[in-house]
């Protein structure tokens, strides 16, 4: 996994693996969660990745879009 940058400096992603069909997200606590494109959808999946890489915005996606994002934990 890869470090978060938490360019905000107070997310709740602490770490983050990409995969083609997927994105992992460890979050502070320790809890892992797997999002696939079956389980969230591709536009979803997209959009994570690219706030994964970009260090910003990733937990605010995550809890505005919880309704929508099921995951593998």
């Amino acid at each position: 996994m890869q470090n978060y940058l938490n360019l905000s400096g107070n997310s709740g992603v602490s770490a983050y693996a990409i995969h083609n069909d997927a994105i992992i997200v460890r979050f502070i606590d320790g809890d892992t969660y797997r999002y696939t494109r079956a389980s969230v959808g591709a536009q979803h999946l997209a959009e994570m990745k690219k706030l994964a890489r970009k260090g910003a915005g990733l937990s605010a996606y995550i809890s505005q879009h919880r309704a929508s994002l099921d995951y593998e934990r």
